[in-house]
């Protein structure tokens, strides 16, 4: 059976990562965002047979249909990775209500929906999914209470639907990075915060997408949460 992933949020930072890993290992892919363009740049520069897809995976009707387009051109789906995901930091009192839907839609509806997608073809073949979460989905952080809800939300979702399916052979896992270098941090005072990591740097997205492809391909490793942090969780 051919090994095919879909990595949403593919197109740049850990997805994107993941992604040039999965190529190099001889994985078929699916490289989804909502940019389809940007997604066609990521496929063509791996190389091969991959291709892209245009999803908003906070639409059930959308994500369903990217299967369907996926499972057509590329075979049935057998290795899932969530990577799409949005912040919109502020303090909780001046959050306004559209940022908490919109990151809660994204970050872990739309994980829930993608899962739910794959489940189809997975529950008769097995197979293997990665949520991409956060550190600041259990530590908690200062002018991230929405963000921080939707990544603790989608470790409970991920241990939970791991039991649900473990005897149908599907693994699901979650890698929780801390401070990575990638679009979504780069407005982060990088000198300040990383006094408070251990290791004394910001990550890099291909360190990350090493834990995503190690979860993926670990045959008897379910509903662990691996922290990539660089010892992040370790401090106050």
């Amino acid at each position: 059976m051919d090994k095919v992933c879909a990595v949403f949020g593919g197109s740049r930072g850990i997805g994107r990562a993941v992604a040039q890993l999965m190529a190099q290992k001889g994985y078929r892919l699916a490289i989804v965002a909502r940019n389809l363009d940007v997604a066609r740049a990521t496929a063509g520069e791996l190389g091969g047979n991959h291709l892209a897809f245009s999803c908003d995976v906070a639409k059930e009707q959308d994500v369903q249909n990217t299967f369907e387009e996926m499972e057509k051109h590329l075979g049935p789906v057998n290795f899932l990775v969530n990577a799409a995901g949005i912040n919109r930091d502020a303090l909780f009192v001046r959050t306004r209500t559209e940022d908490m839907v919109s990151q809660l839609h994204t970050n872990l509806l739309g994980s829930m929906l993608t899962c739910k997608a794959a489940m189809r073809t997975m529950i008769k073949q097995g197979g293997s999914i990665v949520n991409v979460g956060s550190i600041i989905g259990f530590k908690g952080n200062v002018g991230q209470s929405a963000y921080s809800a939707s990544k603790g939300g989608l470790i409970g979702f991920s241990r939970s639907l791991a039991k649900e399916v473990a005897r149908k052979k599907i693994r699901v896992n979650v890698v929780a990075p801390g401070f990575i270098h990638t679009d979504m941090t780069k407005h982060l005072k990088e000198d300040y915060l990383k006094k408070n990591i251990p290791l004394g740097r910001f990550g890099d997205a291909l360190e990350v997408a090493h834990a995503v492809v190690f979860l993926l391909e670990s045959p008897y490793i379910t509903g662990h949460v691996l922290v990539v942090d660089g010892g992040l969780q370790l401090t106050v």
